[in-house]
């Protein structure tokens, strides 16, 4: 331990070092850190002095790192996580509460979560939710937050991940719309007359708009946020195509509907995400087995409902 401690750096050097690294840029990380660039530059030079490497590369507009930086900074970003974790669960215990932080969708956070706040907090009075909002496709790390939403195989040595459905994706519609605009249900031989759509949207859905008879769809939404996508098929605008994770609470109570029988199965698998370097918590466990378990009841509903669509969330098992 006395060898470690003698081969650290200065913790004014590893915090320069992880603010630099963050920003990618010398003159971001002195504004965050209230001090001159050249100060930044030289507590960096002072750092790859001491650890005789090359942490940065200079380039024309900021700095990259380098492999040794990127190992470092890893590291740095794990410590200074687990350490700022550590301060809210001891000002939580303090406080008698309990907080758990998602990495979710705009879309699953808006037309999922909300709906179920109050029965949350039933469950969960001493537990405060915190959310990191994702607008587009669920990806990125889960380094600072409790629990991750991610469409991935399953664990892996850095990840525990817990099993919460495959990713089945339905046209979908309010009644008024469908009504209205009726689809073959046997088959898509006309396509519909509005559809909402989500920019860059992966996997691509447009086969599930495609007619047999090849016409094209006369008006089209398009938006970069999934969340409102849903609000606008809600709102009667047309038809979108609906993720059975975020979508399952509006099919469930019939805000929704399926513009058709016809639904995707992508092959992948949605999970539940956490890092194994975080303290498993026994709340965490709790709030992500109770999430599970509420779409699980809401895929039922939505079976019972429509039993053409063919799911069954009791024979769901991971490949």
């Amino acid at each position: 331990m006395n060898n470690l401690r003698r081969s650290l750096p200065s913790m004014n050097g590893l915090f320069t070092f992880e603010a630099a690294a963050r920003c990618g840029n010398f003159s971001k990380a002195a504004n965050e850190l209230n001090v001159t660039p050249a100060a930044v530059s030289r507590m960096i030079a002072r750092l790859e002095e001491h650890l005789d490497t090359v942490l940065f590369v200079r380039q024309p507009v900021g700095v990259g790192l380098t492999e040794s930086g990127r190992l470092l900074f890893d590291a740095i970003a794990r410590g200074f996580s687990g350490i700022e974790n550590a301060l809210r669960e001891i000002e939580d215990r303090r406080n008698g509460i309990e907080t758990v932080s998602l990495s979710v969708s705009t879309g699953f956070t808006t037309h999922w979560m909300m709906p179920r706040m109050a029965e949350f907090k039933r469950q969960f009075p001493a537990v405060d939710l915190r959310f990191q909002l994702i607008m587009g496709a669920l990806a990125g790390p889960v380094n600072d937050v409790d629990l991750g939403m991610r469409f991935v195989n399953g664990s892996d040595d850095q990840h525990e991940a817990a099993f919460v459905m495959p990713e089945i994706l339905i046209p979908i519609c309010s009644p008024s719309y469908r009504d209205s605009h009726p689809l073959v249900t046997d088959d898509l031989q006309r396509t519909a007359d509005a559809t909402i759509n989500l920019s860059e949207a992966q996997p691509n859905w447009s086969a599930l708009f495609s007619p047999a008879n090849g016409k094209e769809t006369v008006n089209s939404m398009i938006f970069s946020d999934y969340a409102i996508v849903v609000q606008a098929a809600i709102l009667g605008q047309g038809v979108a195509l609906g993720w059975l994770n975020v979508v399952a609470h509006w099919l469930s109570t019939k805000a929704l509907v399926p513009a058709s029988e016809h639904l995707m199965s992508t092959g992948r698998w949605c999970h539940l995400v956490r890092l194994r370097d975080k303290p498993a918590r026994a709340i965490v466990t709790q709030v992500r087995d109770w999430m599970i378990a509420e779409l699980n009841e809401d895929v039922a509903a939505v079976n019972a409902l429509y039993p053409a669509l063919g799911l069954e969330p009791s024979g769901w098992s991971k490949i």
